[in-house]
């Protein structure tokens, strides 16, 4: 799985070739979950809240480059 980002101890990564919606995953500690990136929802899995609060902030800023991310995930 591709790291594409690392930040406060949560790492955020694509699978390649993955299921529809378009989304990433975030882990942090023991915990993981997959957001969606049109929407920005958590669409399964848990994180505390305040790690899914960073995840969501960092996921607005970067969420052309998360589809772009998609994209090339799934034609690899």
């Amino acid at each position: 799985m591709p790291e594409i980002s690392r930040f406060f101890g949560i790492v955020i990564a694509m699978y390649y070739k993955d299921h529809f919606p378009p989304h990433f995953h975030a882990k942090y500690g023991g915990n993981r979950c997959a957001f969606s990136i049109e929407e920005l929802k958590m669409i399964e899995g848990e994180l505390p809240r305040r790690a899914t609060s960073l995840v969501l902030e960092w996921a607005f800023q970067h969420r052309d480059e998360l589809m772009a991310n998609w994209e090339r995930a799934r034609r690899n």
